[in-house]
């Protein structure tokens, strides 16, 4: 059972803006803010303010049944209506719960997703470019704004790896359930006795950290100059343009290579390199907070397998939750993405709630 007092600082809180906001006497900065905050509690509010009464409410009820004189169907209804009353106060404790759980500040953000071939060879950059491929979609279909960074293609026209960003709303907070060993098995082209392979690509999505996230100072980095090489077939740069930054405390190395200036392979550099250490930063912090928990997700481990697609059987299953579903074309359009990533989001925010109660 929540504690009233909590619950009676959501009503006082929403009460407080609310008077803000009709003074007029704020600037355009704060008024943002308040704005911003009272939305939110808006979405809560009458949950908060049903939660209130439901002693009060219930009291009353009782008080019906158990009296004697009571007509028979005022009874029977006050009984239905207890029921009911019943029914939603769970509900509403649990909107309440799930609302005052800490946020985390970088759900807010845009992602920056990296998909390298894993273990099987050209078979698993095949994999690793149909994941590309379903991001697209899956970006495509939500207006979501996806730019590559970093590109390195394999000899059958997959991807060794590939890093982009996507922009949108609330990108991170989608996506970053994604991190992990995917695996596939299917038969490959190549295959002429038909025989199922399995290969597999990780996928690592970091928030993307501005500079207010991550101060970079200059004595922290190594930068290394070097002369970039393409893929086969194609022309190399003659001049010294790509870019290899190390930085010393925490001894991660971005290289960057795509763009003929290094000018523009360094900032790319640094923005990999900046959400990469925020990355670092967050999961530390994580630890810390809890060593003796192992939660099934968002753990961001890259060596932990969370989701196979078999190809022969039309399925994809997430090992976290055991859910498994047998649309896996769909799936790779990204039609139903948003299925396997709210049952990713409900499980984990009933992990959340599992550790209050």
């Amino acid at each position: 059972m929540l504690p009233h007092d909590k619950v009676q600082n959501l009503i006082d809180r929403h009460l407080e803006l609310e008077k803000e906001l009709s003074s007029g006497e704020i600037d355009k900065k704060k008024y943002a803010e308040i704005s911003k905050e009272y939305s939110n509690l808006n979405d809560i509010i009458n949950q908060a303010r049903e939660y209130l009464k439901f002693q009060k409410e219930t009291e009353d009820l009782n008080k019906i049944i158990n009296d004697k004189n009571s007509d028979v169907e005022i009874k029977e209804f006050a009984i239905l209506e207890l029921e009911d009353l019943k029914k939603n106060y769970l509900i509403n404790e649990k909107k309440i719960k799930l609302f005052l759980l800490p946020k985390d500040i970088a759900d807010s953000k845009n992602a920056i997703i990296e998909i390298r071939a894993g273990t099987g060879g050209l078979e698993a950059s095949l994999f690793a470019s149909d994941l590309y491929k379903m991001y697209e979609k899956v970006c495509q279909k939500k207006k979501w704004n996806i730019e590559i960074i970093s590109i390195s293609k394999s000899d059958a026209g997959g991807l060794k790896e590939i890093i982009s960003i996507i922009k949108g709303k609330n990108i991170y907070s989608s996506l970053k359930y994604e991190s992990g060993v995917h695996r596939v098995q299917r038969v490959p082209d190549t295959e002429t006795q038909g025989r199922v392979h399995t290969s597999a690509a990780t996928v690592a999505v970091l928030p993307e950290a501005e500079d207010l996230d991550i101060k970079l100072d200059e004595k922290d980095l190594r930068i290394d100059v070097f002369r970039s090489s393409g893929p086969g077939g194609q022309s190399v740069n003659t001049t010294d343009s790509a870019v290899r930054i190390t930085h010393i405390p925490t001894g991660i190395v971005v290289s960057q290579q795509d763009e003929k200036s290094q000018i523009r392979n360094r900032e790319k550099g640094l923005k990999i390199l900046r959400s990469r250490i925020y990355d670092f930063e967050r999961q530390k912090l994580d630890n810390e907070r809890s060593k003796d928990r192992k939660s099934k997700i968002g753990t961001g481990d890259r060596s932990e397998r969370i989701r196979t697609y078999n190809f022969p059987q039309g399925r994809v299953t997430d090992h976290r939750i055991n859910l498994t579903l047998h649309k896996l074309e769909e799936f790779m359009e990204g039609e139903i993405f948003d299925e396997m990533i709210e049952s990713l989001s409900l499980q984990a925010q009933q992990d959340e709630l599992n550790k209050i109660n």
